[in-house]
């Protein structure tokens, strides 16, 4: 079943200037997403550049990051944005692998 966004919501929204009526996760610099070098990068300094992940987990053993943007806009003439950053990091806390999809 859909639920539609409340009347309320919505209106309180567009008076605030918001332009989204979805935000998951939060903006990071997907440009700096170039400067990451796999088993050089360092956990440190992915958290230097992007911040706290939205999402931690583990896999084989390893640490993974993810970084999400994702806003969904209420009016008609935007589009959606959506940007994630996924990183695994070895034991020794640098990255082992990473991917990227988004603007």
């Amino acid at each position: 079943m859909r639920r539609a966004l409340s009347p309320i919501i919505l209106g309180t929204a567009l008076a605030a200037g918001c332009t989204y009526a979805v935000n998951v996760g939060k903006p990071f610099n997907a440009s700096a997403v170039k400067t990451i070098v796999v088993g050089k990068t360092t956990q440190a300094e992915i958290h230097e550049t992007f911040g706290n992940p939205f999402m931690t987990g583990t896999k084989n053993g390893d640490p993974t990051w993810t970084y999400l943007d994702f806003r969904y806009p209420i009016t008609g003439g935007g589009s959606a944005v959506v940007s994630d950053l996924y990183v695994r990091f070895s034991s020794s806390g640098t990255v082992v692998s990473y991917s990227f999809q988004g603007q």
